[in-house]
């Protein structure tokens, strides 16, 4: 929800300041229009696109004798946040509360438009309402004085002002800012949406009177004699909305094609621009590393490495309701069974060491979650290390339903000492580490080629008092 609110955000802040600085200005209302309304929605929408870059990492080479799988469900136990409780709380009230705000504007409108004479005019239907009012919109229904219509002292220009809200449908966009103001009432950013598109749609009317009748000081006076009758209607489109100097110089106003082009052009790749900074996402994806070693024998081939692997070792694998599918020692398999039991052997580990500027990238606590030697460091201990000090380092990237509040971070990386390393993981791809394979074949009768071995509870020891688990 966070990045959503960010991303959303940062894209409604750019694009209206782009609004305001560039188009605003220009008489190219139509296309404003547009640019607004696209900007509310592409606003909406870019927290949910994703463009992935891959970036291969090295796979992580474990010795599958220290995997454990456990079988069953584990629960985890956390605080009740009260904070982030009384927020949505908060939140859920508040937007009731401008919800029914919202409704019952429309039920009014609605009530208004049934207890009040209707006329058909053109396209659109006057309502004469007994109240002094200046003439609005809602939808195709124009909002007139009943005295002034039946003494017609409503001027042309006024109706055709009105009628233009009418036809190119100004109050669906007033409705669609005002839901998106409703959700996101704690976004100010909204409001400042809301006046320029209200603005914009009487940049449209004005344009179309003075198409329509070419007397722009006519208009100009009228629009002024107005403007003490300053009312707003809520959800309805208002001929006196912000008369101000902006309305009267729009009028007078001329953009070249060539300008509006050229305006319109500059922002595909600004738009691209903003698509690059925030949806750009790297994934880091597991690769095998080919590992040639150097000898003077030609490497064994993989039957025989693995028969050298899994020697003396037993194998034994249930099926999803823990019934026993094979229970032998390793040389008593078939081919068959060496191939859908045991098809996994390792691949030989060198010794390998990371950049300077790898190193320095390792420290970054946000990105990476750092083990040394085995055990869980800050990434600042790592300030104690040369790169030269690890012999070894491998790693990989943690899916976001598998990171948690300690290890937040989208990646993990573990750094070996020559020491450990050649204790630990130096010949372990050589020989199986326990005395026994146990495996499950899910429902499916798949099987998962990196999580299916689990060593024998007599070689574990260390492992359950410390209750450490690779």
């Amino acid at each position: 929800m966070t990045d959503f609110l960010i991303k959303s955000t940062i894209t409604l802040f750019v694009l209206l300041a782009v609004y305001y600085l560039f188009l605003e200005k220009e008489k190219i209302h139509v296309f404003n229009r547009f640019y607004l309304l696209f900007s509310l929605v592409f606003s909406m929408v870019i927290p949910f696109i994703t463009i992935e870059v891959i970036q291969e990492i090295t796979q992580p080479t474990v010795n599958p004798g220290n995997i454990q799988i456990l079988q069953g469900s584990a629960v985890i136990l956390e605080d009740t946040n009260y904070l982030a409780i009384g927020l949505w709380s908060l939140y859920a009230v508040v937007t009731l509360v401008l919800a029914v705000r919202f409704f019952s504007n429309i039920i009014k409108i609605s009530s208004k438009m049934k207890s009040n004479t209707s006329i058909a005019y053109r396209n659109a239907i006057l309502i004469l309402i007994p109240e002094k009012s200046l003439p609005h919109t809602f939808l195709n229904t124009i909002f007139i004085n009943e005295t002034e219509y039946n003494n017609r002292q409503i001027e042309a220009e006024l109706y055709t002002h009105e009628l233009t809200h009418v036809t190119q449908k100004h109050t669906l966009d007033i409705l669609f800012i005002e839901l998106l103001k409703t959700v996101f009432w704690f976004n100010p950013i909204f409001i400042f949406y809301k006046k320029a598109i209200q603005l914009n749609h009487e940049f449209l009317a004005d344009e179309k009177v003075v198409t329509s009748y070419n007397n722009v000081p006519f208009y100009q006076s009228l629009l002024l004699s107005k403007a003490n009758e300053n009312q707003t209607f809520y959800l309805a489109s208002n001929l006196n909305y912000l008369i101000t100097k902006k309305r009267l110089i729009m009028m007078t106003k001329t953009t070249s094609k060539t300008k509006a082009i050229l305006k319109k052009i500059a922002l595909i790749p600004f738009i691209f621009v903003i698509v690059f900074f925030l949806c750009l996402k790297t994934i880091a994806q597991q690769s095998s590393t080919v590992i040639k070693v150097q000898s003077d024998k030609k490497e064994k081939p993989t039957k025989d490495r693995r028969d050298e692997y899994y020697a003396g070792v037993r194998v034994i694998f249930k099926d999803c309701s823990k019934k026993t599918i094979i229970d032998k020692q390793y040389e008593q398999l078939t081919s068959e069974e060496k191939d859908n039991y045991t098809p996994y052997v390792p691949t030989p580990i060198i010794e390998k060491s990371p950049t300077k500027n790898e190193l320095t990238d390792f420290k970054n606590a946000g990105k990476y979650a750092i083990w040394i030697d085995g055990k869980h460091f800050r990434n600042s201990e790592l300030s104690k290390y040369s790169a030269s000090d690890f012999v070894y380092f491998t790693g990989s990237s943690v899916r976001k339903n598998a990171q948690s509040k300690k290890f937040p971070q989208p990646f993990q990386y573990s750094f070996y000492t020559k020491d450990y390393f050649d204790k630990n993981l130096k010949n372990s791809w050589k020989k199986f580490g326990g005395k026994e394979i146990i495996g499950t074949r899910n429902c499916a009768d798949k099987w998962d080629k990196t999580n299916n071995f689990k060593e024998s509870p007599k070689t574990l020891k260390e492992d359950k008092k410390s209750k450490t688990q690779i």
